[in-house]
This record gives structure tokens, C-alpha cells and sequence, in this order.
């Protein structure tokens, strides 16, 4: 009998992500914001003021690509830009009360969402997989390539 093989973890993830996706975009415009800008506010919002460049590092983005995001949020009052004092060429980042509620209410609503999918799941089995998926989400890209 041949052995049975499970999907690769990406292609099982990769449908859960995109329904999440798709689900997260209407609250998201509710709340005037893109997937990047939430993004941004989240990183923003759970650690200190950041530089741009470090910000786009954090975010695994282009530091250049998020510019336009970055222009919107500020445009929007959610976030303040201002040049670093020791170096003028550093733009420092900073989140504004506007920006804190709107992400922090985008995400309550994100997550009773969640919620409502993790409910598939029994109690003993969310919390397994609720654990693990923090587990390999802070894991670095070595995990996958070391042996």
C-alpha cells in the first residue's frame, strides 16, 4: 500500500491565507486602509518609533515601495513622519492616537472573524494550533534550509 503523503505546509497555508486575506479587505476599507497600511500600523503600534528603512525591513517590504503608503497614512492623520534629528536623511515613524484606534479596532474585528473559523476547531486543538502557528511564524528562514 502506498504511503499516504500530506500537502506541503504552503500549499495548505496558501488557500487559508488567501480566504483571510480576502475576508480581512472589506474591514479594512471600513477602516480607511489597505493591507500595507495595516500592516504598518501594526508594526508601528506594538514597538518604538522606527526609521523608514528599518520599518520596511521589519515588514519585509521595499523600503521604497512603501513611500506611498506611508504618504496616505500621514495624509490620513494615523501616522507622523519627521526627519531624524542626528541625521535629516532618516524619516522617523511614529503612530498617532487616530492610527492606534483605527488599527486596533480593524484588528478586533479581524480576529472575532478569526474567531468564528478557529470555532472549527476543538478548544484543545485552537490552542495547539494557535501556539505552533506563533512557534513557526517568529521561526528565520534558516529553520526551512538547515539541516
Amino acid at each position: 500500500m502506498a504511503e499516504q503523503r500530506r500537502p506541503d505546509l504552503a500549499a495548505m497555508l496558501g488557500g487559508l491565507m488567501r480566504r483571510l486575506m480576502a475576508a480581512e479587505s472589506p474591514v479594512l476599507a471600513e477602516h480607511g486602509l489597505t493591507m500595507w497600511g495595516y500592516v504598518v500600523l501594526s508594526a508601528l503600534d506594538d514597538g518604538p518609533v522606527r526609521a523608514q528603512a528599518a520599518l520596511a525591513k521589519a515588514i519585509g517590504a521595499d523600503k521604497t515601495r512603501i513611500i506611498g503608503t506611508l504618504d496616505k497614512l500621514q495624509e490620513d492623520g494615523l501616522i507622523i513622519r519627521e526627519p531624524d534629528p542626528d541625521d535629516r536623511r532618516v524619516r522617523l515613524l511614529e503612530i498617532t492616537e487616530a492610527g492606534r484606534v483605527a488599527r486596533r479596532s480593524a484588528q478586533a474585528r479581524i480576529q472575532e472573524q478569526e474567531e468564528r473559523l478557529l470555532e472549527r476547531l476543538p478548544a484543545a486543538d485552537r490552542k495547539a494550533f494557535l501556539r505552533a502557528a506563533r512557534v513557526l511564524s517568529e521561526a528565520s528562514g534558516e529553520a526551512l534550509t538547515e539541516r
